[in-house]
């Protein structure tokens, strides 16, 4: 079986992205944007996984396609928490 190096790289993202949940909220007490983040940060590695056992070739590429945009609004939550000095 070839190695799925895009599922890992997710996996390892959702990861850290659960941890910046937990300092957030325990340490920060910021919950809404760690939410944010949260939500959209591991949906990530789901719709990449789901894109492994796509039906067809267009169920493979929405898959792809809403991942992307996931971790496109995972950055815009990273970027605000950024400049808002929470990380």
């Amino acid at each position: 079986m070839k190695k799925n190096v895009l599922k890992k790289k997710s996996y390892d993202f959702s990861i850290r992205i659960v941890r910046l949940y937990q300092y957030l909220c325990k340490d920060n007490k910021e919950y809404v944007l760690g939410k944010q983040v949260l939500r959209s940060g591991t949906a990530i590695g789901a719709l990449i996984s789901e894109g492994e056992f796509a039906q067809s070739k267009p169920d493979f590429i929405n898959k792809m396609s809403v991942a992307l945009k996931e971790a496109n609004e995972t950055l815009y939550w990273l970027k605000i928490l950024f400049d808002t000095d929470y990380i």
